[in-house]
């Protein structure tokens, strides 16, 4: 179920704040509130910003974690997920497959 779950929520790589959530549940094996206070803090919002597309379209934007819908020369797909994997602290297999075979 986890896996189907993980693959269900993913938007083309772009992560919404809701499935960064989800994630911490399955990864950190957090509660669904520790979740929220992880990814809170990890992008530096507060808990409530969390579901504000407004607030998140600019974070996101503003962080480089990739936007739902694509602008010219954002970050997007693998670059994206680059630094979702960096500001959560996380493995993403996709993310070690790519520095793996890049000498990253």
């Amino acid at each position: 179920m986890q896996i189907s779950h993980i693959f269900a929520c993913g938007m083309g790589g772009i992560r919404t704040s809701g499935d960064l959530v989800a994630w911490m549940q399955l990864i950190k094996k957090l509660k669904i509130d520790a979740a929220k206070q992880y990814v809170a803090e990890k992008l530096g919002v507060k808990i409530a910003n969390l579901v504000d597309e407004e607030v998140m379209r600019q974070l996101r934007e503003d962080l480089g974690i990739g936007i739902i819908t694509s602008v010219a020369g954002s970050p997007k797909g693998i670059r994206a997920k680059l630094k979702i994997a960096e500001l959560l602290d996380i493995q993403i297999n996709s993310v070690n497959l790519f520095k793996s075979q890049t000498g990253m």
